[in-house]
């Protein structure tokens, strides 16, 4: 004797045949495959790159701030020790640097403007520092030395340079170029 299959049933839409979405994946493929998408094997292109942003004003805007920061306390430590400290300008020039690139992206122009704010912080830190040093020699108050006395605090500083203080500068103002390049990367 022999046993017949059963009859084949009537095939009835379920949701398979009717959602094109709702298919079967080939055997040894986790998911169906999807139009449009690129297929196993198949070249895709690369993303385009993000667009640089370049946001000139509040890039200059921070490497103020910034600037204006680095050069108070570089001040303090100079007035503090009483000599002035090569790892400190450095560290104005990269902090402005930083500061612009961070805000203002790719802009062309700020390593430049970093490069000059930089410059500006370190002379300005420099002149607070030998303010700082005249007003504890003096017995003045600091904003009476430097406010007041403002061409004696630059004859000490035009004083005390020494070649030493421009390598300072041309230091910081790498630093500043570079960290701008780096952080707006």
């Amino acid at each position: 004797m022999s046993q017949s299959a059963p009859p084949p049933q009537p095939s009835q839409p379920g949701p398979v045949e009717g959602n094109p979405y709702a298919q079967q994946a080939p055997a040894g493929a986790p998911y169906p495959p999807q139009p449009g998408a690129p297929q196993p094997g198949a070249f895709a292109p690369p993303a385009p790159p993000a667009p640089g942003r370049s946001n000139f004003v509040l890039g200059l805007v921070a490497a103020v701030v910034a600037a204006a920061a680095a050069a108070a306390l570089y001040g303090v430590i100079i007035g503090a020790t009483k000599h002035e400290i090569g790892y400190a300008a450095v560290g104005v020039g990269f902090v402005v640097g930083v500061a612009a690139g961070k805000a203002g992206g790719r802009n062309p122009v700020l390593p430049i403007a970093a490069v000059v704010l930089s410059l500006a912080a370190v002379y300005l830190g420099q002149l607070v520092g030998e303010a700082m040093i005249g007003a504890k020699a003096s017995g003045l108050g600091f904003s009476t030395v430097f406010f007041d006395h403002f061409d004696i605090v630059q004859k000490a500083w035009k004083e005390e340079a020494d070649p030493l203080t421009f390598v300072f500068f041309a230091i910081a103002g790498f630093a500043a170029f570079s960290g701008t390049k780096k952080a707006a990367a």
